[in-house]
């Protein structure tokens, strides 16, 4: 598609949807779309965020979830960027998908959530995946990219659609690297971040070294309880941004252990404070950003091992420095404008652009 101008004439109105749950957390993918918003606006949109409530609190409330996507009325934008489920089933003559992922228990976390799944739930399954295959389809969607190479494997693999991949930048300002004091684990605290791993690699070590939690979630009450009585381990709750710099600035490594991860900004940002990441083997995306014993450290998902990486770099932190400044180095590549430049040329208000995945 040949470059054009809003069909008012000048900049183009972009609407990036986003799907917020029904609490007002705020979290990954909430920066994700201010990044993704002010991005474009610096490549010469007129963007904006559209918010809509998806709930997915049972499979009816899916389903309305759905259809109220489904119904809205976009019309007044000249393109839309459709980012996570089920916002992709919009119907817009300019649409495309850059895609952090769709209901993941309908799809890799199926089986981890469902140990003898009925023939009700199977259905479902199906019905969800069937849906969002139709919608990924043009001329649907013009375009589909993905956040990572975790996602762009699980559209493959699930719904027989091809993605480019496009590392997003990070919405907050003001990394910086200073002291090397403790291990930092932030970000929702959720089963499928698996932050019982890391509670339970501190059994395995000597060091005096504590763990740092930040964060709330639907789990917090069972990390809570599985970290009683070891006086190293703290729970800080939700940081501010100003917070969560400091926090970062001063962690002599951070951890970050989830299951098949989509993104996970907790390495960029990480990696932008000049930190090694110890993480692990099958944690999806960040497993694939850290080079093992250079940014930092790729284990399997066994406490004791992960343990081992920490002693590691507890034991040697001119080491874990230097982890970190090449760390840094390696994310000086993952760039807004990059995403904002092949956004924009996919919904045709740009020249093609060359990028990287």
């Amino acid at each position: 598609m040949s470059e054009r101008q809003s069909e008012r004439g000048g900049k183009p109105r972009i609407a990036v949807l986003a799907t917020g749950g029904r609490s007002a957390e705020t979290g990954g993918a909430e920066r994700f779309y201010v990044g993704l918003r002010d991005a474009l606006v610096d490549a010469g949109a007129d963007a904006s965020i559209h918010w809509e409530i998806s709930d997915e609190s049972s499979y009816q409330a899916i389903l309305a979830s759905y259809l109220r996507f489904y119904d809205c009325d976009l019309s007044q934008y000249d393109g839309v960027i459709s980012t996570k489920a089920p916002g992709y089933v919009i119907r817009h003559r300019n649409h495309i998908c850059y895609l952090q992922h769709t209901m993941r228990v309908f799809y890799d976390m199926f089986e981890e959530e469902f140990k003898a799944p009925d023939a009700d739930l199977l259905a479902q399954r199906r019905m969800i995946q069937t849906l969002d295959t139709a919608a990924f389809r043009a001329p649907r969607t013009r375009k589909v990219f993905a956040i990572g190479e975790e996602v762009r494997l699980r559209l493959e693999r699930y719904n027989d659609v091809s993605a480019e991949v496009l590392h997003q930048g990070s919405a907050m300002r003001g990394f910086y690297c200073a002291g090397a004091r403790y291990f930092f684990l932030p970000g929702r605290l959720h089963r499928w971040k698996r932050v019982n791993l890391a509670i339970e690699a501190m059994r395995h070590i000597e060091d005096p070294v504590e763990l740092l939690i930040s964060g709330v979630g639907e789990d917090e009450d069972t990390f809570r309880a599985l970290a009683r009585g070891d006086r190293r381990i703290r729970f800080l709750g939700r940081l501010s941004d100003q917070d969560l710099l400091r926090t970062y600035a001063n962690a002599l490594a951070v951890l970050f252990v989830p299951l098949r991860e989509d993104f996970g900004l907790v390495t960029q940002e990480a990696f932008l404070s000049g930190k090694p990441v110890v993480t692990c083997t099958d944690s999806g995306e960040p497993s694939r950003i850290v080079r093992d014993g250079v940014t930092g450290y790729v284990v399997p998902p066994d406490p004791k091992l992960i343990a081992s990486a920490m002693a590691k770099l507890a034991r040697q932190p001119n080491h874990a420095k230097a982890m970190g400044r090449q760390a840094r180095l390696d994310i000086d590549d993952a760039s807004w404008s990059k995403v904002s430049g092949a956004l924009m040329a996919a919904l045709g208000f740009a020249p093609p652009t060359a990028t990287t995945a």
